[in-house]
């Protein structure tokens, strides 16, 4: 038969290892914040015909990313978008290439708001694979961006905005 106090004690190291457990997996986690410039370089949208202004699109995107530890790395981006009237989802897979090669890929959902002519997205990123110093990658992230107009000579609207990205590594 149980006693109340050897409940107590097997209660009391199952917390106990659930908190150093627990505070060992948050240790692990990394966190890259930065500020994104980003631009269009090719685009295409076919408007759709069932209601004003619904349009799908395809656009390749080019960034630069400058992250708050210093370090700069490129960003390619391919994605499909489904707005009416500015506004709707997009599905982006883009590739961040740092200075050594490395990279990290993630699945990128965004969400655009356009308002009163001005436009802005939300984003949240899963990443699905790294090579170089990030092969074993796992995290999310979340981007926010504001679009520019587009200027004459554009493909698409530019958009600067900022972001985190929180990751862990296997153990090597």
């Amino acid at each position: 038969m149980v006693t109340k106090k050897s409940m107590r004690v097997f209660f009391g190291i199952l917390v106990i290892s659930f908190w150093v457990l627990g505070s060992t997996i948050q240790v692990g986690a990394e966190t890259l914040n930065y500020k994104i410039y980003t631009y269009v370089t090719k685009a295409e949208s076919v408007p759709i015909g069932d209601v004003e202004e619904h349009t799908m699109g395809f656009q390749t995107r080019r960034s630069f990313c400058v992250f708050e530890n210093g370090e700069v790395a490129t960003q390619s981006s391919v994605l499909t978008n489904d707005l009416i009237k500015g506004s709707g989802p997009s599905l982006v897979y883009s590739t961040l290439t740092f200075a050594d090669g490395s990279t990290i890929i993630m699945k990128v959902q965004v969400t655009i708001e356009t308002v009163a002519g001005s436009s802005a997205g939300k984003m949240t990123r899963e990443i699905i694979k790294g090579t170089g110093r990030f092969e074993g990658i796992k995290g999310t992230g979340i981007t926010k961006v504001k679009y520019l107009p587009v200027e004459k000579g554009e493909a698409g609207a530019k958009a600067i905005g900022e972001g985190t990205i929180t990751y862990t590594l296997p153990s090597k």
